[in-house]
């Protein structure tokens, strides 16, 4: 290295060169390449596209030239950078799901909403749009600055005029050094009547503008949940707005419905929308779908989601809002560059400095229009002064050896300026006709008209924002069209139960564990001794032995055979399209171990916390746990009886402390002690002994005793019979109780046992699943307990009772006696 090279080296603080030289590709980035200005809404690229096809005549009324030459006009002379950071530019100013006012008409693949991405550059072909026009109109007469390009040979400009406002219209989005810009789109005329309030009246509030400027409205339409997050992003320029699918349920056969989708939220990938979908659907997570098919086509986007029977349309939508794009989120930050600098703006500061880049636009206008005028009257003075002397003029020409000696002596001879001589130099003879005098003289009289205009409105700010204000309505008229996005209440933050309507349902379980719910409605009180209706079509040698009248919106404990309880919604449980469906495996709504069965429902809805759960085996033992233990149910359940080999749960009730507790067997014995000789015990306890049971005998029911009501025993052949309550002594638990039915071949066995009110009704459903509602005030109450009642419903031959419920009648509030809280009301 020779000595002078050594010279030039020079020592800097690496920290501070650092510092400065990232600062400055930082501001570089900012200024000149990721953010939008504030007059007319575009990129540094954007406006280089733009006006390199104004330079190269790429009219709407001219064909299309192919994309790779104006990427190349834009490279070569404005843009140095990467060919395809200029045709992606493009390309996204040609697609209709991305701008909602394409700048540039393209021809060819310019992708899809799928994600796909366009043709080559020298496949596709683009000219300018006719909006475009509206961009760039007037930008030669001297209404914009100019600067040199890269190499300093040509001169690009700074902003273009802009007569839309396009930053608001077509949004923008941008990432910068420690900072970022996401604008939404905007419907132009509302942006223009919002741009022309303004004008009217400069005070006017948020409130007032977004009477016109209703909020985003996105090229691909969709919904806007709510106007929280405009109003916040208007007022502020940061926010949060929901945008959601437009989405239909349609109907079927055989009770099926489908889900069709019709608009998804902007800048959604519509493919990969539906592989989330599919993904879904194959893990489980979302129960239901049975087929997801693509329909979209040059028409409109259409994606359809067909379901099962069972599955509840309402439900598999909100799940779909929830875990895929088909709702997103667009976080607006209205960053863009005003006077060179980033600034977050409000709505009515972006307006505001969009109308003031208009004023200055037209202000710059007039002032070259008056300049012209100016300039050419002074001609047309000069030619008038020629043909009043225009003998004189010919001669003085003739008489000059030169032309610049002619024109020094028609400036002398006639007080002409230099350019009013040169003119008269180069007038034609045939202007010298008294035809051509007439049109030299009415030109100048209308120039003399169009220089008083334009001086009166540039003295005049009013009269400026006058024509901002007509030519932005002139520009509304010729491209305005209607909102694609509409606003409506925001109902996402309404949970699954807000969809759901609140309905008195009866739900049914099968030996073989098949659930369904029905609409109560379906059933209709029948007289004692009448033969049903059809509830539930069953598998061979099935039947179904648990029922429950609940609310769709309760909240149901399942408790099993093997001492585990599990907690559902009602709603979660499919409803069935008609009376004789078989419903759905239990296994599929509960995580159920192999020989586990449901054999006890609870109705948790608005049950008193103090509460316990009472719990019978079928071995006889009983158990009192406090209901709290059971509020945190988890998906997987919880024990809640330890049982002994063999035994299995029987019954749970809810009790309050203090209550009488009948149990009954299938062998018609039945015991009555009190609650408060079983003490409280926690959910993983065996529990004590409550009835000494014979051989071959199993505990079939366990129920509250109250004051006033009665208890009814049912058997399998449908014999029943009520006795007062009081018809039972209370002794201590663990004895072997009192005969409570006599037991024949005419009756069968003992299948349940309830305590009722003569103001309920009982629901009866065999094993062949026929339902029958009678009123239970209609079944005699006998005073010996050893009778075995009369004949309550007629079965065929070979079916049997399998269970039975009792209900309030009309649709009452009031919770079954089952349930243990209708004592507490009494």
């Amino acid at each position: 290295m020779d000595e002078q090279n050594v010279d030039k080296i020079l020592p800097v603080c690496l920290e501070s060169e650092m510092q400065t030289s990232y600062i400055d590709y930082a501001m570089s980035v900012i200024i000149t390449r990721a953010l939008p200005d504030v007059r007319d809404g575009l990129k540094p690229v954007h406006r280089r596209i733009l006006y390199a096809m104004h330079e190269a005549g790429m009219t709407p009324n001219k064909p299309y030239k192919k994309s790779a030459r104006i990427v190349g006009e834009v490279l070569g002379k404005y843009h140095p950078h990467g060919d395809s950071s200029v045709y992606d530019a493009t390309v996204r100013l040609a697609q209709d799901f991305s701008t909602r006012y394409p700048l540039v008409d393209g021809h060819g693949n310019f992708g899809s909403v799928d994600g796909d991405s366009a043709a080559a550059m020298r496949y596709t072909e683009v000219r300018m749009a006719k909006i475009t026009g509206e961009m760039l109109e007037d930008i030669d007469k001297d209404t914009v600055d100019f600067m040199p390009n890269y190499d300093g040979s040509l001169q690009e400009p700074t902003v273009l005029p802009s007569k839309i406002p396009n930053l608001l219209v077509n949004g923008s989005a941008g990432i910068a050094v420690g900072m970022a810009t996401n604008i939404p789109p905007h419907n132009l005329g509302e942006v223009i009547d919002g741009c022309v309030m303004l004008i009217d009246n400069p005070e006017a509030s948020l409130e007032e503008l977004m009477t016109k400027i209703q909020g985003p409205d996105f090229p691909t339409g969709a919904k806007i949940m709510g106007r929280d997050g405009i109003i916040k992003a208007y007022s502020t320029g940061r926010g949060s707005i929901k945008m959601r699918s437009c989405a239909e349920i349609e109907p079927m056969n055989k009770g099926k419905h489908r889900i069709v989708v019709s608009e998804i939220p902007y800048q959604v990938n519509k493919a990969r929308v539906i592989e989330t979908i599919a993904e879904l659907s194959r893990n489980k997570e979302i129960d239901g779908i049975t087929a997801l098919r693509d329909e979209s086509d040059r028409k409109g986007l259409r994606i359809v989601i067909e379901l099962r029977a069972d599955a509840n349309p309402d439900i598999v939508l909100n799940k779909l809002y929830k875990h895929t794009q088909l709702q997103e989120t667009f976080g607006v930050i209205m960053l863009a560059l005003v006077d060179g600098h980033p600034r977050v703006l409000t709505l009515k500061q972006v307006l505001h400095y969009y109308l003031a880049h208009q004023q200055d636009v037209i202000t710059r206008r007039c002032k070259f229009e008056l300049e012209k005028a100016l300039a050419r009257a002074h001609i047309l003075e000069g030619l008038l002064i020629a043909l009043d002397h225009i003998d004189e003029v010919i001669r003085t020409i003739r008489e000059s050896q030169t032309d610049e000696i002619a024109k020094t002596s028609l400036m002398s001879k006639f007080g002409l300026s230099e350019k009013q001589s040169v003119a008269i130099l180069d007038m034609r003879l045939r202007r010298l006709t008294g035809l051509e005098r007439e049109k030299i003289e009415q030109e100048y009289k209308e120039l003399e008209e169009r220089i008083a205009y334009l001086r009166d409105v540039l003295s005049d700010t009013h009269k400026i924002m006058g024509i901002v204000k007509d030519e932005l309505l002139d520009a509304k008229k010729k491209f305005a069209d209607p909102r694609r996005t509409q606003i409506v209440a925001d109902t996402s933050e309404f949970g699954v139960e807000d969809m759901i309507p609140d309905e008195r349902m009866v739900l049914t379980l099968t030996r073989r564990g098949y659930i369904k719910r029905i609409n109560a409605n379906v059933y209709h009180t029948q007289n004692k001794g009448g033969r049903g209706i059809k509830g539930m079509g069953t598998k061979d040698e099935d039947a179904v032995n648990h029922l429950l009248y609940t609310s769709s919106l309760n909240t149901v404990l399942f408790f099993t055979n093997l001492g585990r309880v599990y907690r559902l919604k009602a709603y979660e449980i499919p409803e069935a399209n008609s009376r004789n469906s078989k419903g759905i495996a239990a296994i599929n709504l509960l995580p159920l171990d192999s020989g586990e069965k449901v054999n006890a429902l609870i109705d948790l809805d608005q049950v008193d916390p103090s509460m316990n759960l009472f719990m019978a085996t079928e071995q006889g033992r009983v158990k009192k746990t406090e209901l709290q233990e059971f509020k945190n149910v988890r998906r997987n359940g919880l024990i809640a009886i330890s049982l002994v080999e063999g035994d299995h749960l029987a019954k749970v009730r809810l009790t309050t402390g203090g209550q009488n507790i009948i149990l009954a067997t299938k062998l018609g014995m039945a015991i009555c002690f009190n609650e408060d000789d079983v003490r409280p015990m926690g959910r993983n306890t065996r529990g004590v002994r409550g009835i000494d049971l014979a051989p071959g005998d199993m505990v079939i029911g366990a129920d509250i005793l109250a004051p006033g009501c009665q208890v009814l025993t049912v058997s399998e052949e449908g014999f029943g019979k009520r006795n007062n309550v009081e018809a039972y002594k209370v002794q201590n638990r663990g004895g072997k109780g009192v005969k409570n039915f006599k037991i024949t071949e005419k009756t069968g066995d003992v299948v349940g046992v309830e305590v009722v009110r003569d103001d309920q009704e009982l629901m009866l459903i065999t094993g062949n699943g026929i339902v029958i509602r009678t009123d239970v005030e209609s079944i005699g109450i006998k005073k010996g307990k050893i009778t075995s009642g009369v004949k309550i419903q007629k079965l065929e031959e070979d079916d049997k009772v399998a269970a039975l419920d009792t209900i309030a009648i009309d649709g009452e509030d009031e919770e079954s006696p089952s349930q243990g809280d209708l004592f507490q009301q009494k």
